[in-house]
């Protein structure tokens, strides 16, 4: 046999039994052919001058190469070692360690660059529906065509070609500091497999759910007003941070192992064969794989919370542009409005006015203020400007000379400010001031929110009590406040507002403060969508490549266990027998690392999810549910692989 014979049984022989990596080696290369496709792909054009929308795929394809690398180094990794015995066998007939090297490298070769190849011709073909996904969700009418990129197919060969240069320098190191004994170990060394739970472990898996608790109660207290100041939120965040990864870390390395450890003395030795497959296995190569299980785990959580909150932001694009904006389209000025209604009636569009009088007033809230992160809102409770409307102006609301409601309140703001139930509120003004008893916040949106400070919430009172703060004024200060008077208008046929809107962008929306409910929502979809894409694409590689991962490690340990197979099956035991406790194996193998991850991102998400949108749980459990449907068909590969060993263990 002669070595180019040899390398051919070789490539075929990895071929079969790391089909999946060759898989997950052209998905990965064909996900970032298509990525890079859509950076150069002139349908972009529209969106790189509204959203910098190829700068921002520009910084995803770097976060991509960066995933993809340290995949294929850690695979080439596990692939190396597996073949441990294969090369010491090569040197024990005589072969040279760069005889050797050389065999690896040109089979590397042919399967790396082979697969390159084939991940380019299925990036070429998917870009175009990738594009055609992206223009959708960011709104952008376009025709996305299947163009072929030579600058996208010469970064893609550029950067796998680094990355296989990384992979022989790999190689050669581990070839030329193993002796031939080592070889042999080296899968015998890779796993713990010391079946005794010391103190020490029962202590890291105490202390493991203990940070995980501890950083989880953090995060629900975090814009609670425990933390004072920037100072103070920056500290609290980096502790949730550093006591969940370590948490984590030590929930993999001893808490797995203690909980499985009291289920199994809760048995009292009377353990089946499906226990010995699971729990027994699990015990113990968990705690073996315990940094790569973290990072897995904290990844796909990050991955997971940033998807979620991206969605939450898209989905409630809709709801968040009509609290902004509560009017289709709101003008601050008599004149500006009157010029657009003009124009409307021009087209023969029907609309509605809403007209309201607005005064700005200094007010002391300090008596029903509970309490308020003073770095992050920056104002004197005992004189800080609000905007104040007469109830004549909203009709289901009818206020005594007596009373005043707050109204438009921002779920954000209301995170750094704590308001009391009851109370008293002064009303400041040149001349005169009115004390009126506050009876709480209605869950109202009449006003713009920058017309009202800023989000901050505006005060309704009685039309009587509002003549007398407007007397209580000098001219000059009513003259002085940038928006005394507030029209909205609003398209009574759905089907005109989009004419109504471009009528607006072109006559009016030039003028501050003039703004449009769909073209606020129109580009907060834009952006988010552009987000959402962008950490789609990034989670779908990580998960891709982090389940790969596991499934490696999965087949490893079935040639390990092969002889415990052979051992049960002569045993007596059917291979439906043994089959039962591979599935429970996997449900905890791939299961343990998603619940943990669902766990950290749901906890993070729910920490701060309104500064994104309206609305979680729909956002947010679908993105889950996705999410847990592509990772159990890493398990359920798994499995069969098993079947597999376990059929020819006999």
């Amino acid at each position: 046999m002669n070595i180019k014979h040899l390398i051919y049984r070789n490539l075929k022989k990895n071929l079969k039994n790391y089909y999946l990596y060759v898989f997950a080696l052209i998905f990965s290369v064909a996900l970032y052919f298509a990525f890079v496709t859509l950076q150069y792909d002139p349908s972009m054009d529209e969106a790189k001058g509204s959203i910098k929308g190829a700068a921002a795929i520009k910084a995803g394809s770097i976060i991509l190469i960066m995933i993809v690398t340290i995949f294929l180094l850690y695979a080439n990794n596990l692939f190396i070692k597996r073949r441990s015995k294969e090369i010491g066998l090569f040197q024990l007939i005589g072969m040279t360690k760069g005889q050797i090297f050389r065999i690896l490298s040109m089979e590397n070769i042919m399967l790396y660059f082979g697969s390159m190849f084939v991940g380019i011709f299925i990036g070429f073909s998917m870009s175009r529906l990738a594009m055609m996904i992206l223009l959708k969700v960011i709104g952008i009418e376009a025709v996305a065509t299947l163009r072929f990129s030579t600058e996208a197919l010469t970064q893609t060969i550029l950067v796998f070609a680094c990355i296989y240069v990384l992979i022989l320098l790999m190689n050669f190191i581990f070839i030329r500091r193993q002796n031939i004994l080592s070889l042999f170990r080296v899968n015998s060394t890779t796993e713990d497999t010391v079946k005794k739970l010391s103190l020490t472990q029962v202590i890291l898996g105490v202390l493991g759910i203990g940070f995980i608790a501890f950083g989880y109660y953090l995060s629900t207290r975090l814009f609670s007003g425990d933390f004072v100041g920037m100072n103070e939120l920056f500290m609290a965040m980096i502790a949730i941070l550093g006591s969940v990864i370590l948490g984590t870390f030590l929930f993999y390395k001893g808490s797995v192992s203690f909980i499985f450890n009291i289920i199994r003395k809760k048995k009292d030795g009377y353990v089946n064969v499906k226990d010995v497959l699971s729990l027994s296995s699990i015990m113990f190569r968990m705690r073996s794989n315990s940094l790569l299980l973290t990072i897995i785990t904290t990844v796909s959580a990050l991955a997971l919370g940033l998807l979620s909150l991206s969605y939450i932001s898209y989905y409630s694009a809709e709801k968040t542009a009509e609290q902004s904006v509560p009017n289709h389209f709101s003008i601050p000025d008599e004149e500006h409005a009157e010029q657009f209604t003009t124009t409307l009636d021009n087209h023969d569009i029907a609309y509605t006015t809403t007209k309201m009088n607005l005064l700005e007033i200094e007010v002391d809230i300090s008596d029903i203020l509970g309490s308020y992160d003073e770095m992050n809102l920056n104002f004197d409770p005992g004189l800080t400007a609000m905007t104040v409307v007469s109830d004549e102006f909203i009709d289901d609301l009818d206020i005594s000379t007596k009373e005043t409601i707050f109204i438009n309140s921002n779920e954000a703001l209301l995170q750094f400010l704590t308001l009391e139930e009851s109370g008293h509120v002064n009303f400041i003004g040149d001349h005169n001031t009115i004390e009126l008893a506050y009876i709480g916040i209605e869950n109202k949106s009449i006003l713009p929110l920058r017309l009202t400070q800023g989000g901050f919430p505006a005060a309704v009172v009685d039309h009587e009590i509002y003549q007398q703060l407007e007397e209580g004024l000098n001219p000059d200060t009513l003259e002085e406040m940038e928006f005394p008077v507030y029209v909205g208008i609003d398209i009574e046929r759905s089907r005109d507002l989009e004419e109504a809107n471009d009528i607006f962008q072109q006559d009016v929306s030039k003028w501050a403060g003039h703004e449009s409910r769909l073209e606020l929502s129109q580009n907060q979809k834009q952006t988010m969508g552009l987000i959402m894409f962008i950490v789609g694409f990034l989670g779908l590689t990580f998960l891709i490549t982090s389940g790969c991962i596991l499934y490696f490690k999965q087949m490893d340990e079935s040639e390990d266990e092969k002889s415990n197979y052979t051992i049960l099956r002569k045993l007596g035991f059917t291979q439906h027998d043994l089959l039962k406790g591979i599935r429970a194996k996997q449900i905890f193998n791939f299961g343990i690392p998603l619940v943990v991850g669902l766990s950290h991102s749901y906890f993070a998400v729910k920490s701060g999810w309104f500064f994104f949108g309206t609305e979680m749980w729909t956002p947010m459990i679908m993105v889950m549910i996705f999410y847990t449907a592509l990772y159990s068909v890493f398990g359920f590969l798994s499995v069969l692989y098993y079947k597999r060993v376990i059929k020819e263990a006999l």
